[in-house]
Order: C-alpha cells, then sequence, then structure tokens
C-alpha cells in the first residue's frame, strides 16, 4: 500500500481524506506544517499532502527528495509557496485547482454585506442589550460599482453574484475573457471608479502588493476593499495607514500576507508579536477571518476528492490533469511547454 504524509491537518481534513480514500492509500496525519524541519516525518512515504502555508521552498525538497517522495499533492489551489526550479525532474507537483468556486465567492459577498452592514458591531452590541443604532449606517449595493480583479473560477461566480445585487461590475484580469459579458477595464481605471475592490487572482511577483501605498491613493474615500485570495496581494502596512488617515473605508481580509505562523491556529493565549494585524484588528471598519472562504462541506468534499484522484492518477501512470507547470506556470505561455503542447497545461 502506497504512504502518504498529510501535514498540516485539521479535524476536518481527516474527516473527509478518510472518507474519500477508500483504503488505497495509507495516510500519516501530521498537525505540523511541512518545512525543512518536519519533512523527515514523511520518512518511509511515496508521497506527501501539502497545504497553502507550508513552506515548500528548497531546503525542504531537497528533504523530500532524498527521502524518496514522488508527488506532492497540493489541497488548494494556491503554489506561491512551491520552490518549482528545485522541483523540477524531482518531484511532481498536483493541486487542486477548483475545489468549490462558490464557498470563497459566496465568504467574499459575506464580509462585503457584513462590512458594510456592521453587522460584526451589531452582534456585539445586542449581546450587552445595547439596541441604538447610532454608527451602523449602510449603503445599498445596488447600482455601486465594484472591481474584480481576477476573472477565473470564483472571480466569474463573483461577479454573478454582484451582479444579483444589481451591482456594475468591472473586472481586470491579465487574460481576460472575452466569452463572458464582463466589463474588462485598466487596473487603474478598476481602483478609480470602483466603490468596493475584490480581489479574485493568484499571487505572482507581478501581482504581490498590487494594492499598496500609490494604489490606494486612486481610490475613492468611501471605497471597501474584499480579499479573499492571498494576502500579500496587499501591502498591510499601507493599507493600515490609509484605513487610520481615513482614505478607504473599510477591509474585509480573509487572508493576510504574515499569516502562515497564526491562521488556522488558537492563538488566543499568545501576545501578539504583529503589530499591523493588533491595529487591523482593533479598527471598527475592519473585519478579518481565519482563511476560511474554503472552509463548507462541498469544497472540504471536492478537495480530498481530488487529491485522492492526482495521487491514483499519479501511481497509476496516468496522465495528471492538475499538475503545476514548471515552464509556464503561471500563465501558461510558454512555447517550451511540453504540457502546452499536448494542449492540457492549465
Amino acid at each position: 500500500m502506497i504512504r502518504v504524509a498529510c501535514f498540516d491537518t485539521k479535524s476536518y481534513d481527516k474527516e473527509w481524506f478518510d472518507r474519500k480514500n477508500n483504503g488505497e492509500f495509507q495516510i500519516k496525519y501530521y498537525e505540523n506544517k511541512l518545512n525543512v524541519d518536519t519533512a523527515k516525518l514523511a520518512h518511509g512515504c511515496q508521497a506527501v499532502i501539502a497545504f497553502v502555508n507550508d513552506s515548500i521552498d528548497k531546503e525542504t525538497i531537497d528533504e523530500l527528495y532524498q527521502l524518496g517522495i514522488k508527488v506532492i499533492a497540493m489541497r488548494c489551489a494556491g503554489y506561491n509557496n512551491i520552490d518549482f526550479k528545485e522541483a523540477y525532474n524531482k518531484i511532481a507537483v498536483v493541486r487542486v485547482p477548483g475545489y468549490s468556486p462558490h464557498a470563497v465567492a459566496e465568504h467574499a459577498m459575506a464580509l462585503l454585506l457584513c462590512l458594510n452592514r456592521k453587522i460584526h458591531r451589531a452582534y456585539i452590541r445586542t449581546r450587552d442589550y445595547n439596541f441604538s443604532l447610532k454608527g451602523l449606517i449602510g449603503f445599498d449595493l445596488y447600482k455601486k460599482t465594484i472591481g474584480v480583479v481576477g476573472t477565473g473560477k470564483i472571480g466569474k461566480v463573483f461577479i454573478d453574484i454582484c451582479k444579483g445585487f444589481g451591482m456594475r461590475v468591472l473586472a481586470y484580469d491579465l487574460y481576460p475573457d472575452q466569452s463572458k459579458d464582463i466589463e474588462y477595464v485598466s487596473l487603474e481605471t478598476l481602483f478609480s471608479e470602483s466603490d468596493v475592490i475584490s480581489l479574485h487572482c493568484p499571487l505572482t511577483e507581478e501581482s504581490k502588493h498590487m494594492i499598496n501605498a500609490d494604489t490606494l491613493k486612486l481610490m475613492k474615500q468611501d471605497a471597501v476593499i474584499i480579499n479573499t485570495s492571498r494576502g500579500a496581494l496587499i501591502d498591510s502596512e499601507a493599507l493600515l495607514a490609509a484605513l487610520k488617515e481615513e482614505r478607504i473605508s473599510g477591509a474585509g481580509l480573509d487572508v493576510y500576507e504574515e499569516e502562515s505562523d497564526l491562521f488556522f491556529e488558537d492563538n488566543s493565549d499568545t501576545i501578539p508579536k504583529d503589530d499591523v494585524l493588533s491595529l487591523l484588528v482593533g479598527l471598527p471598519n475592519v473585519i478579518i477571518t481565519s482563511h476560511q472562504g474554503f472552509l463548507t462541506n462541498e469544497a472540504l468534499s471536492n478537495i480530498a476528492e481530488t487529491t485522492i484522484e492526482n495521487l491514483r492518477a499519479y501511481f497509476h501512470n496516468e496522465p495528471l490533469i492538475n499538475e503545476i507547470c514548471y515552464f509556464c506556470q503561471p500563465g501558461g505561455t510558454n512555447p517550451d511547454c511540453r504540457k502546452q503542447k499536448e494542449g492540457r497545461c492549465f
């Protein structure tokens, strides 16, 4: 039986992987995040299952390769935490490209609705029997302009949700989908004309800190920013400064650029070391959730099922339709890509 080490495991991960495994793989579950120090836990295994905040750098990959690991199965869509140059020709890397776009898109809208209508503040207030409406004024989403950065699977679902609210949608994507009724504009136009800006794009060298001190200056004073993609799309210090100076209206964040040692864990008994996060959490016009946009039964089921299928395909020498290509990630345009020549690169 093929042995697999699953890192950064939570109870819900184990539940769904056990359901979908059907006894084909012997999965060893570890709560530890995968990094160069914990990689040794995969001794005797042929594969590892990893997650979004694991550190899969050069040293970790070298350690896994020496242990005989053949494939890294990411149980998420993101992969910016992997050194693909080091993994190339050593360890195959597969992912779950679309587990439930509805889960993340709906969470983005939940953040917007909660932030706009001050639900988080009203909830705390009424628990103390304070039923005052002071400070709880929001705005109609109807006819407001929302800028959606990234029109992949999640972005398109989110656009449909926004249109259901009667919002005008502007969009930006490096690879526009011309088959859809989407109004694409430049990033500068999107930032300057949108009442709400929602991020649904991958983290790359080009997209890192796309929300920064300069782009924040382009936005309306009453603009709201929503991020359910990757934390480092936003320069957190610049965002904090803009919020404190009231140059934007608010932010709903399911991700944070320094989240790897914090999110998914109970840190309630520790003294916060991250001053920026501490200040963001304390602002009344900021909502931060713990990277839970994916956390629905449907998404967890799809993640486990696709990850098991990816492992099965690898060990049965079947086509790896969810392999991440070293040559052309993230855009899929490199002419040297063997997968693209076969017409199957993502």
